[in-house]
C-alpha cells in the first residue's frame, strides 16, 4: 500500500513536499512529430521535435487497497501481469513508486490515450509521462525533469530497446526543440504555415527499424556513417530554415530526407503513397516521421489556405487520420 496520506515520501529532487499528497490525480502529456532526423539521432546526431499538444495522453490515479493495477482499453489487471505491449507503462509505474520509495501497490492506474500507438508519435513516452505526473501529484512529490525524464527513459528502453531520449524531452517541451545526446534546446520558429501530419494506417515498427539500422552499420559502415551524416546536415539546415521561415528550403530538405531514410531501410512503400500524394497536391516537401517501417508521413503546405487540398489528397491515397499543424511563431 501506499504511504498514508499524511505522510509525504522522501525528497526526490528540487523543492519536494510541495504538496500535500491525495486520494486521485491525473497527468498528462502530448504527442510530437520528428521533423528531421530520425534514426540519426540515435547515434548521436541532431533531431528537430515540434510538440503536437491537441493529441494527448491522460493518467488518471486513485489509491487503491492491493496490488498496483493498470487499466487501459486492451487490458485491465495488475501491472506484474500486464501483455508485453503494454510493459513500458507497468515499468512506468513501477520505477516512479520505487523513486519515490513507496511500495508498488495501493493504487489504481487509468491510462486514456488519444495518441495513435505504433505511429511514431511518441504514444508510449507521452504515456510514460502522464503516468509519471499524475503518481507524483498523488503522493505529493515534486520530481525535477531530470528525474522525470529518466524514469520515463526507463520505460522508452522497455518499449523500443534504445530509445535517443527524443521522445522523453519532446512529449514535455513545448513548440519546436533541437535533440541531441539526451539534451534539449528550444529553437526559435518563424515558420508562417501549416505542416500536415497522416496515418499510414499500418503499425510503425520502431524497435525492429532501430536493430535494422544498426545491422547496416556493422554491415556497411561507411554507407551508413554517410546517410546518417547525410540526415545531420539536412537537420542543422531545417533548423535555420524554421527560425526565417524559409519554408521552400525546408520543403526539400524534408523530401531529400525521407529519401535517405528509405536507403536507411526504415521506409515502407504505403508511406511512399503518401509522400508522393502529398508533393502531387502540392506540398512543399514530405517524408516519413519517427521510427518507420509504417506509421505517419508529415507534409509541408505552402500556404495554410493549401492544407485541406493536401489533406483530401492524403486521404485519397490512403491515410486513415489526418492531422493539422498550425503556423508557428516561437522564441527560443
Amino acid at each position: 500500500m501506499l504511504a498514508d496520506r499524511g505522510a509525504a515520501p522522501r525528497a526526490t529532487g528540487r523543492g519536494a513536499h510541495a504538496a500535500r499528497p491525495v486520494d486521485e490525480a491525473v497527468g498528462s502529456a502530448h504527442a510530437k512529430v520528428i521533423l528531421l532526423g530520425e534514426h540519426a539521432v540515435v547515434h548521436g546526431r541532431p533531431a528537430i521535435a515540434l510538440a503536437l499538444p491537441h493529441l494527448r495522453v491522460t493518467a488518471e490515479v486513485r489509491r487503491a487497497a492491493g496490488p498496483a493495477l493498470l487499466r487501459t482499453e486492451e487490458y485491465v489487471g495488475p501491472i506484474d501481469t500486464v501483455p508485453a505491449a503494454l510493459a513500458s507503462l507497468a515499468t512506468a509505474v513501477r520505477a516512479t513508486l520505487e523513486r519515490l520509495e513507496l511500495p508498488v501497490s495501493g493504487v489504481d492506474v487509468a491510462v486514456r490515450t488519444g495518441i495513435p500507438v505504433g505511429r511514431g508519435l511518441g504514444a508510449s513516452a507521452a504515456a510514460a509521462h502522464a503516468i509519471v505526473d499524475a503518481l507524483a501529484r498523488l503522493t505529493g512529490a515534486d520530481l525535477d525533469e531530470e528525474a522525470r525524464y529518466r524514469l520515463v527513459q526507463e520505460a522508452e528502453r522497455v518499449a523500443h530497446g534504445n530509445p535517443s531520449g527524443l521522445d522523453a524531452r519532446a512529449t514535455r517541451t513545448r513548440g519546436a526543440m533541437l535533440f541531441r545526446s539526451g539534451t534539449s534546446t528550444r529553437l526559435p520558429v518563424r515558420l508562417g504555415t501549416c505542416l500536415v501530419v497522416a496515418d499510414s494506417g499500418v503499425r510503425g515498427a520502431t524497435k525492429e527499424a532501430v536493430a535494422d539500422v544498426q545491422a547496416f552499420l556493422e554491415r556497411d559502415p561507411a554507407r551508413a556513417t554517410a546517410l546518417l551524416d547525410r540526415l545531420a546536415t539536412l537537420t542543422t539546415e531545417g533548423a535555420a530554415d524554421l527560425a526565417d521561415d524559409r519554408r521552400r528550403e525546408l520543403g526539400a530538405r524534408m523530401s531529400q530526407a525521407h529519401a535517405v531514410l528509405g536507403e536507411l531501410g526504415v521506409g515502407h512503400p504505403a508511406l511512399d503513397r503518401l509522400v508522393d500524394a502529398a508533393e502531387g497536391a502540392g506540398a512543399l516537401g514530405a517524408k516519413l516521421t519517427g521510427g518507420g517501417l509504417g506509421g505517419c508521413v508529415v507534409a509541408l503546405v505552402p500556404t495554410p489556405a493549401d492544407a485541406d487540398r493536401v489533406v483530401g489528397a492524403l486521404e485519397a491515397a490512403g491515410a486513415v487520420g489526418t492531422w493539422v499543424v498550425p503556423p508557428l511563431e516561437e522564441d527560443a
